[in-house]
Protein backbone atom coordinates (compact mmCIF):
# COMPACT_ATOMS: atom_id res chain seq x y z
CA UNK A 1 0.00 0.00 0.00
CA UNK A 2 1.32 3.65 -0.78
CA UNK A 3 -0.11 7.04 0.66
CA UNK A 4 -1.70 9.27 -2.22
CA UNK A 5 -3.32 11.95 -0.73
CA UNK A 6 -3.89 13.66 2.65
CA UNK A 7 -7.17 15.79 3.29
CA UNK A 8 -8.12 17.71 5.58
CA UNK A 9 -11.08 20.13 6.93
CA UNK A 10 -11.39 21.80 10.34
CA UNK A 11 -8.33 20.02 11.87
CA UNK A 12 -5.95 22.80 13.38
CA UNK A 13 -5.15 25.68 10.95
CA UNK A 14 -6.98 23.88 7.93
CA UNK A 15 -10.26 25.59 8.36
CA UNK A 16 -11.32 25.14 4.53
CA UNK A 17 -11.20 21.84 3.00
CA UNK A 18 -7.35 21.36 2.10
CA UNK A 19 -5.94 18.72 0.06
CA UNK A 20 -2.10 17.20 -0.13
CA UNK A 21 -1.21 15.06 -3.11
CA UNK A 22 1.58 12.50 -2.52
CA UNK A 23 2.50 11.51 -5.68
CA UNK A 24 5.79 9.38 -6.77
CA UNK A 25 8.83 10.26 -5.54
CA UNK A 26 9.81 13.15 -2.97
CA UNK A 27 7.15 15.16 -2.15
CA UNK A 28 7.88 18.62 -0.19
CA UNK A 29 6.35 21.21 1.67
CA UNK A 30 8.33 24.25 2.40
CA UNK A 31 7.30 27.41 3.98
CA UNK A 32 7.67 29.50 7.29
CA UNK A 33 7.21 28.83 10.70
CA UNK A 34 3.54 28.75 11.72
CA UNK A 35 2.17 27.86 8.43
CA UNK A 36 1.10 24.86 9.50
CA UNK A 37 4.09 22.05 7.99
CA UNK A 38 3.74 20.18 11.35
CA UNK A 39 -0.01 19.66 11.30
CA UNK A 40 -0.18 17.71 8.56
CA UNK A 41 2.20 15.04 9.80
CA UNK A 42 0.36 15.26 13.15
CA UNK A 43 -2.80 14.79 10.65
CA UNK A 44 -1.83 11.73 9.60
CA UNK A 45 -0.74 10.17 12.60
CA UNK A 46 -4.24 11.68 13.80
CA UNK A 47 -5.89 9.55 11.26
CA UNK A 48 -3.92 6.57 12.06
CA UNK A 49 -5.23 6.16 15.39
CA UNK A 50 -3.05 8.46 17.41
CA UNK A 51 -4.99 8.55 20.67
CA UNK A 52 -2.44 11.06 22.53
CA UNK A 53 -3.46 14.68 22.82
CA UNK A 54 0.02 15.46 23.89
CA UNK A 55 1.35 13.70 20.35
CA UNK A 56 -1.41 16.32 18.86
CA UNK A 57 0.61 19.25 21.01
CA UNK A 58 -2.54 19.52 22.82
CA UNK A 59 -4.19 19.15 25.95
CA UNK A 60 -7.19 17.27 24.69
CA UNK A 61 -8.17 15.72 21.49
CA UNK A 62 -10.96 18.30 20.67
CA UNK A 63 -8.10 20.74 20.21
CA UNK A 64 -7.04 19.35 16.66
CA UNK A 65 -10.63 21.13 15.48
CA UNK A 66 -10.20 24.49 14.53
CA UNK A 67 -10.95 26.90 17.24
CA UNK A 68 -11.42 30.25 15.24
CA UNK A 69 -9.81 33.14 14.44
CA UNK A 70 -10.56 37.16 14.62
CA UNK A 71 -12.15 36.76 10.80
CA UNK A 72 -13.37 32.65 10.75
CA UNK A 73 -15.41 31.24 13.24
CA UNK A 74 -14.70 28.07 15.27
CA UNK A 75 -15.64 24.88 13.96
CA UNK A 76 -17.89 22.25 15.40
CA UNK A 77 -15.51 19.68 13.89
CA UNK A 78 -12.79 18.15 12.11
CA UNK A 79 -12.13 15.77 9.68
CA UNK A 80 -8.83 13.62 8.35
CA UNK A 81 -8.87 11.51 4.98
CA UNK A 82 -5.89 8.93 4.25
CA UNK A 83 -6.56 7.84 0.90
CA UNK A 84 -3.87 4.64 -0.16
CA UNK A 85 -3.11 3.13 -3.43
CA UNK A 86 -3.94 -0.55 -2.63
CA UNK A 87 -3.40 -1.66 -6.73
CA UNK A 88 -0.96 -4.26 -5.32
CA UNK A 89 -4.10 -5.57 -2.74
CA UNK A 90 -1.63 -6.16 -0.08
CA UNK A 91 -3.88 -4.89 2.42
CA UNK A 92 -5.10 -6.92 5.24
CA UNK A 93 -8.08 -9.57 4.58
CA UNK A 94 -10.78 -6.92 5.44
CA UNK A 95 -9.59 -3.55 3.48
CA UNK A 96 -8.19 -5.96 0.38
CA UNK A 97 -11.60 -5.40 -1.37
CA UNK A 98 -10.55 -2.47 -4.22
CA UNK A 99 -8.15 -1.06 -5.60
CA UNK A 100 -7.99 2.51 -3.12
CA UNK A 101 -8.77 2.55 0.28
CA UNK A 102 -10.06 5.51 2.10
CA UNK A 103 -9.53 6.26 5.55
CA UNK A 104 -11.46 8.79 7.30
CA UNK A 105 -11.53 9.62 11.34
CA UNK A 106 -13.90 12.74 12.59
CA UNK A 107 -14.23 13.91 15.54
CA UNK A 108 -17.36 16.23 16.92
CA UNK A 109 -17.35 18.33 19.89
CA UNK A 110 -18.76 16.52 22.88
CA UNK A 111 -19.28 13.25 20.93
CA UNK A 112 -15.70 12.10 20.24
CA UNK A 113 -14.03 10.11 17.15
CA UNK A 114 -15.32 8.19 14.67
CA UNK A 115 -13.79 5.82 12.08
CA UNK A 116 -14.36 4.56 8.42
CA UNK A 117 -13.07 2.72 5.95
CA UNK A 118 -14.20 2.70 2.27
CA UNK A 119 -17.39 3.86 3.87
CA UNK A 120 -17.95 1.61 6.72
CA UNK A 121 -18.08 2.65 9.88
CA UNK A 122 -15.12 0.67 11.78
CA UNK A 123 -13.16 0.59 15.41
CA UNK A 124 -10.14 2.77 16.27
CA UNK A 125 -8.82 -1.27 16.66
CA UNK A 126 -9.46 -2.22 13.32
CA UNK A 127 -7.67 1.23 11.57
CA UNK A 128 -5.06 0.51 13.98
CA UNK A 129 -4.50 -3.19 13.12
CA UNK A 130 -4.52 -2.03 9.68
CA UNK A 131 -1.37 -0.05 9.83
CA UNK A 132 0.09 -1.98 11.76
CA UNK A 133 0.00 -4.51 9.97
CA UNK A 134 1.53 -2.43 6.90
CA UNK A 135 4.47 -1.72 8.93
CA UNK A 136 3.30 1.78 9.92
CA UNK A 137 1.06 3.39 12.05
CA UNK A 138 0.67 6.55 14.34
CA UNK A 139 3.59 5.48 15.65
CA UNK A 140 5.76 4.66 13.06
CA UNK A 141 9.58 5.87 13.17
CA UNK A 142 9.12 6.35 9.34
CA UNK A 143 6.80 9.73 10.82
CA UNK A 144 9.49 12.03 12.37
CA UNK A 145 8.01 14.61 14.46
CA UNK A 146 9.51 17.38 16.60
CA UNK A 147 12.18 16.79 19.73
CA UNK A 148 11.55 12.77 18.45
CA UNK A 149 15.58 12.81 17.45
CA UNK A 150 17.07 13.29 20.92
CA UNK A 151 13.91 11.48 22.24
CA UNK A 152 15.45 8.35 20.60
CA UNK A 153 18.91 9.43 21.82
CA UNK A 154 17.82 9.52 25.23
CA UNK A 155 15.04 6.74 25.04
CA UNK A 156 15.46 3.47 26.86
CA UNK A 157 16.29 0.15 26.10
CA UNK A 158 12.57 -0.95 25.86
CA UNK A 159 11.69 1.81 23.98
CA UNK A 160 14.19 1.90 21.38
CA UNK A 161 13.51 -2.37 21.39
CA UNK A 162 10.03 -1.16 19.99
CA UNK A 163 10.95 1.36 17.57
CA UNK A 164 13.27 -1.62 15.93
CA UNK A 165 10.49 -3.50 15.88
CA UNK A 166 8.33 -1.41 14.52
CA UNK A 167 10.83 -0.83 12.00
CA UNK A 168 11.10 -4.68 11.40
CA UNK A 169 7.04 -4.79 10.44
CA UNK A 170 6.68 -7.21 13.63
CA UNK A 171 4.72 -4.74 15.70
CA UNK A 172 1.33 -5.88 14.32
CA UNK A 173 2.33 -9.68 15.87
CA UNK A 174 3.60 -8.10 18.88
CA UNK A 175 0.07 -6.26 18.81
CA UNK A 176 -2.03 -9.10 18.60
CA UNK A 177 0.10 -11.12 21.34
CA UNK A 178 -0.44 -8.58 23.62
CA UNK A 179 -4.48 -8.85 22.93
CA UNK A 180 -4.34 -12.65 23.31
CA UNK A 181 -2.38 -12.20 26.60
CA UNK A 182 -4.83 -9.60 27.96
CA UNK A 183 -7.63 -12.09 26.73
CA UNK A 184 -6.00 -15.07 28.43
CA UNK A 185 -5.09 -12.61 31.73
CA UNK A 186 -8.75 -12.12 31.63
CA UNK A 187 -9.68 -15.66 31.21
CA UNK A 188 -7.53 -16.35 34.03
CA UNK A 189 -9.53 -13.96 36.63
CA UNK A 190 -13.13 -15.16 35.12
CA UNK A 191 -11.36 -18.53 36.45
CA UNK A 192 -10.30 -17.20 39.33
CA UNK A 193 -13.16 -15.55 40.40
CA UNK A 194 -15.38 -18.83 39.10
CA UNK A 195 -13.69 -20.65 41.28
CA UNK A 196 -14.61 -18.05 44.37
CA UNK A 197 -18.08 -18.37 43.46
CA UNK A 198 -17.87 -22.18 43.30
CA UNK A 199 -16.38 -22.38 46.62
CA UNK A 200 -19.25 -19.50 47.75
CA UNK A 201 -22.03 -21.55 46.65
CA UNK A 202 -20.47 -25.01 48.12
CA UNK A 203 -20.46 -23.07 51.67
CA UNK A 204 -23.97 -22.53 50.60
CA UNK A 205 -24.93 -25.94 49.52
CA UNK A 206 -23.94 -27.22 52.88
CA UNK A 207 -25.80 -25.24 54.79
CA UNK A 208 -29.19 -25.52 52.50
CA UNK A 209 -28.23 -29.42 53.09
CA UNK A 210 -28.42 -28.78 56.51
CA UNK A 211 -31.57 -26.87 57.11
CA UNK A 212 -33.18 -29.46 54.87
CA UNK A 213 -32.44 -32.05 57.03
CA UNK A 214 -33.85 -29.94 59.81
CA UNK A 215 -36.99 -29.55 57.90
CA UNK A 216 -37.27 -33.32 56.91
CA UNK A 217 -37.05 -33.53 60.72
CA UNK A 218 -39.25 -31.04 61.72
CA UNK A 219 -41.64 -33.02 59.29
CA UNK A 220 -41.17 -36.21 60.47
CA UNK A 221 -42.04 -34.82 64.20
CA UNK A 222 -44.85 -33.13 62.91
CA UNK A 223 -46.58 -36.23 61.31
CA UNK A 224 -45.97 -38.01 64.76
CA UNK A 225 -47.34 -35.27 66.57
CA UNK A 226 -50.59 -35.22 64.11
CA UNK A 227 -50.57 -39.12 64.94
CA UNK A 228 -50.54 -38.72 68.72
CA UNK A 229 -52.81 -35.88 69.24
CA UNK A 230 -55.57 -37.93 66.90
CA UNK A 231 -55.32 -41.00 68.76
CA UNK A 232 -55.52 -38.68 72.22
CA UNK A 233 -58.94 -37.05 70.38
CA UNK A 234 -59.99 -40.59 69.92
CA UNK A 235 -58.83 -41.88 73.16
CA UNK A 236 -61.23 -38.75 74.61
CA UNK A 237 -64.12 -39.56 72.26
CA UNK A 238 -63.76 -43.14 73.33
CA UNK A 239 -64.34 -42.47 76.98
CA UNK A 240 -66.90 -40.17 76.16
CA UNK A 241 -69.52 -42.31 75.03
CA UNK A 242 -68.81 -44.96 77.50
CA UNK A 243 -69.39 -42.55 80.24
CA UNK A 244 -72.55 -41.20 78.00
CA UNK A 245 -73.71 -45.04 77.20
CA UNK A 246 -72.95 -45.82 81.24
CA UNK A 247 -75.63 -42.26 82.02
CA UNK A 248 -78.20 -43.88 79.76
CA UNK A 249 -77.74 -47.20 80.78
Amino acid sequence: MRFSKLRLTGFKSFVDPTDLVIADGLTGVVGPNGCGKSNLLEALRWVMGENRPTAMRGGGMEDVIFAGASTRPARNFAEVTLHLDNSERLAPAGFNDSDTLEVIRRITRDVGSAYKANGKDVRARDVQMLFADASTGAHSPALVRQGQISELINAKPQARRRILEEAAGISGLYQRRHEAELKLNGAENNLTRVDDVVEQLAGQLTQLARQARQAARYREIGEALRLAEGLLLYRRWRDADEARSGAEA
